[in-house]
């Protein structure tokens, strides 16, 4: 659903474009069902991150903001700084030092303002939001905002005109939960409440698992995973509203295991992601589904899978070989 425009203007188009679904092989026959993967990687920002943070940024622009300033672990602030330039309004983004140099580059080479502030992406949120206070200054933040999720949203109206038939799950990474909020937006939506979420985070940065045992939010004491893109150490509060509206399943996987997926994802399916987005893959190879289905996920005859190839732009050869050299992989 687009954000309306004033009366007497065009309505805007999108930042983001139509992705492709394309099947993975290798994860059909290790999954023992077909595996689809909606390469949102090659959005113009390399994530799907456009698709709800350029929806905010053209409501607030409409607005009159006259300065935006977001929060990133990365990925949330090239969107931001992607539309910011389309938009011609200035930008800085705040990323912890966990983010690194290249998240930094890429975000100058934009024309934002970076500043680079604490260790995990709750200290450059605060940060943040102390910017914001400035007069004509809008706070975009990176997953928890309705315009986000509704941006976002557009990821399953296009699964709908894609696929043959609703999948039988839906695999997604989940961080600060804006992702989850989006998918869930967009299920019901499309009428499709019934398929269940598979919500995938590394230990170290499983803020929404911990979140549902106790049935509350709950904050981890530090995020110590290396897939820094999923690293809010509280997930959003809607994330878990999402898990009473409809079937959400929490899997936890280790570092190993999503850097181990970068690879095979490199290998296989020729394209380099982030570990962030590598934590999905092991869901649909643990086992396959019939092993997801053992621990209690999803129920009925198996039907074709959707995995959400979130994207990322931190990565490089380089750091996927200190990755694996950091977690003894070699």
């Amino acid at each position: 659903m687009a954000a309306q425009p004033a009366e007497g203007q065009k309505p805007q188009k999108p930042f983001h474009i139509v992705t492709p679904v394309l099947e993975s092989l290798s994860l059909s026959k290790a999954a023992g069902t077909k595996v689809f993967m909606k390469m949102e990687n090659v959005q113009p920002s390399g994530s799907f991150k456009i698709r709800g943070i350029g929806h905010l940024c053209q409501a607030a622009a409409r607005k009159g903001c006259r300065h935006f300033v977001c929060s990133s672990g990365g990925n949330a602030g090239l969107a931001a700084a992607l539309a910011a330039r389309e938009l011609a309004v200035p930008i800085t983004v705040v990323v912890p030092s966990s983010s690194g140099p290249t998240a930094v580059h890429k975000l100058q080479e934009l024309g934002a303002t970076v500043e680079v502030y604490g260790k995990v992406w709750d200290d450059a949120n605060s940060r943040a939001q102390e910017l914001a206070k400035t007069e004509g200054w809008v706070i975009i933040p990176p997953f928890d905002h309705p315009l986000v999720w509704e941006g976002h949203a557009s990821l399953v109206r296009e699964l709908k005109d894609s696929l043959e038939d609703k999948p039988g799950a839906i695999v997604v990474a989940v961080g600060g939960g804006g992702l989850l909020a989006g998918v869930v937006a967009g299920l019901q939506q499309v009428g499709w409440q019934d398929v269940p979420v598979i919500a995938a985070e590394t230990l170290g940065a499983h803020s929404f698992h911990e979140a549902l045992k106790a049935g509350r939010l709950v904050t981890l004491p530090d995020i110590t995973s290396v897939a820094t893109c999923l690293g809010a150490k509280t997930v959003a509060a809607r994330a878990l509203e999402c898990a009473r509206e409809c079937q959400v399943i929490s899997q936890v996987v280790r570092d190993e295991e999503a850097v181990r997926a970068v690879q095979q994802f490199l290998d296989e399916e020729r394209a380099l992601v982030e570990p962030a987005c590598g934590a999905p893959w092991p869901c649909c190879t643990r086992g396959g589904c019939s092993g997801c289905r053992a621990r209690g996920g999803c129920r009925g005859p198996l039907r074709p899978v959707l995995l959400v190839v979130c994207g990322g732009s931190n990565i490089h050869t380089g750091r996927l070989r200190a990755l694996q050299s950091q977690l003894g992989l070699h």
